[in-house]
C-alpha cells in the first residue's frame, strides 16, 4: 500500500497563477458529489438541488443544526486537483460541486448568484473554511495555504452557498454569474 503524499506549501504557491486563471464568468461542473451519510461519498452525473434539501439526498438536509447558508459547498476544480493529487481524492474535501470558476472573493462576494444547470445558487456570506478532516486528508500545509490571506481572497477552500432556485445540475453544465 502506498503512503499518501501531500503537496508542500511551497508547491501550493507555484499552482496560484493556475487557480488564478480560472474561467471568470462561465466555468463548467467538472464532478458532483452526494454525501449520504457521514464519510460516505457518491460521485453522480447529475443531481437535483432543492431550496429546501440542497442537493437532494446530502446528509446536509439530515443534520438537526444544518444552517441553510451553508447548505451547499463549492470548490474549484483546479485548487482540488493541486490539493488531491488523483482526481479519486477529490470527493474526501465534502464539497458537493466542484467546478472550474474562479470563487475568489473579488470575483464571487457573498450574494453573488449563479445559474448552473437549470437551477441558481447564491454565495454565502459564511466562509467555507478548512478544518480537521481537511487537514488529515490534504495534508498541513494545504490547510495552511488555503487559510493563507491569499488563500481567503481566492477562497480556496471553496465557498457555501444555498439555492435559491431549485433545478437540476449535471456533468459539464456550465455556470455563469447573474
Amino acid at each position: 500500500m502506498s503512503e499518501t503524499r501531500y503537496p508542500t506549501y511551497a508547491e501550493l504557491e507555484a499552482q496560484l497563477e493556475t487557480f488564478r486563471a480560472a474561467p471568470r464568468d462561465g466555468g463548467r461542473v467538472e464532478l458532483i458529489v452526494r454525501r449520504p451519510t457521514s464519510g460516505a461519498r457518491e460521485i453522480l452525473s447529475s443531481a437535483r438541488l432543492d431550496t429546501d434539501e440542497g442537493l437532494v439526498g446530502d446528509r446536509w438536509f439530515a443534520k438537526p443544526n444544518r444552517e441553510r447558508k451553508e447548505q451547499l459547498t463549492v470548490m474549484c476544480a483546479r485548487v482540488i486537483a493541486a490539493f488531491a493529487g488523483s482526481r479519486e481524492r477529490w470527493p474526501l474535501a465534502g464539497d458537493q460541486l466542484f467546478v472550474d470558476l474562479d470563487l475568489s472573493t473579488a470575483n464571487l462576494p457573498p450574494g453573488t448568484r449563479l445559474a448552473v444547470g437549470t437551477a441558481v445558487i447564491e454565495v454565502s456570506t459564511e466562509p467555507h473554511l478548512g478544518c480537521k478532516k481537511f487537514r488529515e486528508r490534504y495534508g498541513l500545509d494545504a490547510m495552511r495555504f488555503a487559510g493563507s490571506d491569499t488563500g481567503r481572497s481566492l477562497q480556496l477552500r471553496g465557498v457555501n452557498a444555498t439555492v435559491i432556485v431549485a433545478g437540476e445540475v449535471a456533468l459539464g453544465d456550465r455556470l455563469r454569474k447573474l
